[in-house]
């Protein structure tokens, strides 16, 4: 056999590639040389405050401290886009080509790193970094994003300045950074990737600064701050702030003068006026303000902002309320209703959150949960007894983000999402396999189905039930079903 090799081609390619390093080189030289005002002082410094990710930990640590949702939510992705690129970066990246770095004759001494990088030259890792963290602001953000943008760029420029790379590895290590902030996004998608506002729509009145609004608000969540913020935007509005233990009975008060009742709270709270609006006939605008927020985060209602806008338009959806009864007591829950060991966890985190915090108080509780050897619930289900470990049941189907369990996209879909971990030996691992599974319907430890209503019976005495982060003591019987669009809430349109 004969193989003949074209070499003119070949040669054709050596050539094209000197000629891409030469320029290359002309490129770095021309930037390492050129002076510009204000540049030497500042560059380097910001190369170094780069070094290992800590200007942009620094930086996610300032958008968190807003409080804003999406300025959080902004932080986060910009932060997982960096881990990504910079994973990817120091384990294929580096290793794939082994370039050397530039001569530094060129270079002021005054701008030369006093650290010299004894890594391969190509990618540039603080390039694909800078552009990891912007991107992901950008796709959370894109005000924010622009803030970024600028001094993710410097970055960048600052690795040619002070002699680092060449202007090939950072606008590699940027292609990549971006790329990172994409392959993030596909795998969690941010909130304008889901699908559109809830549904059925109902025709509500459309309130101008707030008038016809009460709003009653546990002084848990009103920080001077978002008082403020509901004073600007809803100035027409009557805001009343109370303390826990007198929720209630201010929230009757509330609905007896208000054509729109509103509350400002955690998951608890809300579920309290949700209560109250059926009980009278009225449609409800929330505003998160606990820990977690799942109804209003699934609703789309972030900040006072974006319940002013809706309140102002008139636009609300009608939602899924769902109801439990077991002998006399009986309650509604607009996120889920659980028996088992979520019903302890509940328990236990609220006992150590008024102590350490909303989720420092999560882990220890799972921890202590996990740790307790409790006995799995002894029920009935059509006159078979069954242990369980978990019986979760959420008022609409819950969907992955990526490989986050945390979305309900309707909140008028009529079904119960009901997740069971069967008992058994080794309740930590059954339950982290039922989570892992998602929303698989068999595995031998794990069942997931979607019904409009469910009855356990036999349920023992003192077995706790929890619903929308309240906890109470229940037995006998158990009844969970779903009131199909019971309660009106207003949401802004648009995406979420």
């Amino acid at each position: 056999m004969t193989v003949e090799v074209d070499l003119t081609a070949t040669g054709a390619g050596h050539a094209l590639l000197h000629r891409l390093m030469a320029l290359d080189t002309r490129l770095f030289e021309a930037v390492a040389t050129r002076h510009w005002p204000g540049a030497d002082p500042l560059l380097p410094r910001l190369s170094r405050s780069a070094n290992h990710g800590v200007l942009w930990f620094g930086a996610a640590a300032a958008l968190a401290a807003t409080r804003s949702p999406r300025a959080r939510r902004a932080a986060v992705r910009g932060i997982a886009s960096l881990a990504l690129a910079s994973a990817t970066i120091n384990t294929v990246g580096k290793r794939s080509v082994r370039r050397p770095r530039p001569r530094l004759d060129a270079v002021p001494v005054m701008r030369q790193l006093k650290r010299q990088p004894i890594t391969t030259s190509f990618p540039s890792g603080h390039s694909a970094s800078a552009a990891a963290f912007a991107a992901g602001v950008a796709m959370e953000s894109r005000p924010l994003g622009a803030v970024v943008a600028p001094v993710a760029a410097a970055v960048a420029l600052s690795r040619i300045y002070t002699g680092a790379h060449f202007p090939s590895d950072v606008l590699a290590g940027a292609a990549f950074g971006v790329g990172s902030a994409f392959v993030a996004r596909a795998m969690v998608p941010t909130r304008d990737q889901l699908p559109p506002p809830g549904r059925p729509r109902a025709d509500v009145p459309a309130l101008q600064d707030g008038e016809g609004l009460v709003l009653v608000v546990n002084t848990s969540a009103g920080t001077a701050e978002r008082m403020r913020a509901i004073g600007d935007a809803l100035p027409l509005a009557e805001v009343v702030e109370c303390e826990p233990e007198y929720l209630r009975a201010e929230l009757e008060k509330a609905a007896a003068r208000a054509e729109v009742l509103g509350v400002c709270g955690g998951d608890g709270t809300i579920n309290a006026a949700a209560t109250v609006a059926l009980r009278h006939g009225l449609p409800l605008a929330v505003l998160p303000g606990g820990t977690l927020n799942h109804f209003s985060k699934d609703l789309g209602v972030e900040d006072v902002r974006g319940l002013s806008r809706a309140l102002t338009e008139g636009d609300a959806v009608r939602v899924d309320v769902g109801r439990y009864s077991a002998g006399d007591q009986e309650g509604y829950f607009l996120n889920n209703c659980s028996l088992g060991v979520y019903a302890e966890l509940v328990r236990e985190r609220d006992h150590w959150s008024k102590r350490i915090g909303g989720w420092p108080a999560g882990v220890v509780a799972t921890l202590r949960v996990v740790r307790a050897g409790r006995h799995p619930l002894r029920t009935d289900f059509d006159g078979k007894e069954r242990p369980l470990w978990l019986l979760f049941a959420g008022n609409g189907t819950y969907h992955r983000m990526g490989p986050i369990p945390a979305r309900r996209y309707d909140l008028a879909d009529g079904l119960l999402d009901v997740r069971v971990v069967h008992g058994g030996r080794f309740p930590a691992v059954r339950l982290l396999a039922a989570a892992v599974a998602g929303p698989l319907t068999r595995s031998p430890v794990h069942a997931a189905l979607r019904v409009g209503g469910l009855r356990v019976q036999g349920v023992e005495p003192g077995t706790l039930l929890a619903f929308d982060g309240e906890v109470r003591p229940v037995e006998g019987d158990v009844t969970i079903q779903k009131l199909p669009e019971a309660l009106t809430v207003y949401r802004p349109s648009g995406p979420r």
